[in-house]
């Protein structure tokens, strides 16, 4: 019988092609690993590896064999949501992932639209940043995925089967705290004399993501300097009202704080970056619950419209 322990110790030997690696990779001896192998290899009937090379090279069958390992381990890994998709078919739970920027402004104030036209049952919800949300959603782990996006900044739900639905607008805006005369503490105006210090998001973040895709060439040509990087957006505002530095931020979350003057644009408009607020899902059935709040979502929402993502292009 197949032990799917196999397949993630043949594809990190094929990886490596070096036993003893891939065996403390794999926190087990050699000799047990090396078992574990040709214990995968009698269970296919074939070899996977040529032993007489180092490092240690696929052989025909391996080769077929990898691709044939990574869609089974992809399918295994999907498994539990699609039963949990099945036993909840008829569940008035619903879950959704978002991303921490929306968690704490747009989601709570887009909810209660919603539930102004309509009843929205028990809601679950996983708040992170978007790279982890993508994979709950590539596990069928939640039903809906809520995040920043921007067309020249793709993420892993923008393409395939998903579907998602534009529910918003936002900006992403170069702000730091106020200086002399209500001026940026730290502009990026023409070509700065000193470095600016720019505090980053790491590269988990589905708004640093669409930062570095949109701005990232044209910043680093400027004379900045990294001086503190983090996940969350709400972290970098704390920084920037602190003095430390220029973000790009959400304008959802410091509309008040530019209002208050906390917070000040630090560079020209040509440096803000507008964004969509998407909510993403699986076209596959959802359950009841899950179905009525999309159709809900779609209807009452003005500007929303349901997208597919793209078809791979062919190699014809």
């Amino acid at each position: 019988m197949l032990n799917f322990g196999w397949l993630e110790d043949f594809r990190t030997l094929a990886d490596t092609g070096n036993f003893s690696r891939a065996a403390e990779e794999r926190h087990m001896t050699q000799p047990a690993f090396s078992r574990r192998i040709r214990a995968l290899e009698e269970w296919l009937g074939a070899e996977l590896f040529d032993r007489s090379t180092q490092p240690a090279k696929l052989t025909a069958v391996g080769e077929w064999f990898r691709a044939v390992a990574d869609e089974l381990l992809v399918r295994v890994a999907r498994v539990p949501g699609e039963a949990r998709i099945v036993a909840e078919a008829n569940a008035i739970t619903l879950r959704i992932a978002s991303t921490h920027a929306l968690s704490f402004t747009f989601l709570p104030r887009w909810l209660r639209g919603i539930e102004a036209k309509t009843t929205i049952g028990p809601l679950e919800l996983v708040s992170d940043v978007l790279q982890r949300c993508e994979a709950l959603m590539l596990q069928s782990k939640v039903q809906f995925v809520l995040g920043h996006a921007h067309p020249q900044a793709k993420g892993a739900l923008d393409a395939g089967t998903y579907v998602s639905a534009r529910i918003g607008q936002d900006r992403l805006i170069p702000v730091s705290s106020p200086g002399q005369q209500g001026l940026p503490r730290h502009p990026l105006l023409g070509r700065p004399a000193d470095d600016v210090p720019v505090l980053q998001y790491t590269v988990e973040s589905g708004l640093g993501r669409i930062v570095r895709a949109v701005v990232g060439r044209r910043l680093d040509s400027l004379p900045v300097r990294v001086a503190f990087t983090a996940h969350l957006a709400s972290v970098l505002r704390t920084m920037v009202l602190d003095g430390r530095g220029i973000a790009w931020l959400p304008e959802t979350l410091v509309d008040e704080d530019m209002a208050a003057g906390r917070l000040v644009t630090a560079a020209a408009s040509d440096w803000w970056i507008p964004l969509e607020i998407r909510l993403y899902r699986d076209p596959r059935p959802a359950g009841s619950a899950a179905e009525t709040f999309w159709s809900t979502v779609t209807s009452v929402t003005p500007q929303a419209r349901e997208e597919k993502a793209p078809d791979p292009p062919s190699c014809d």
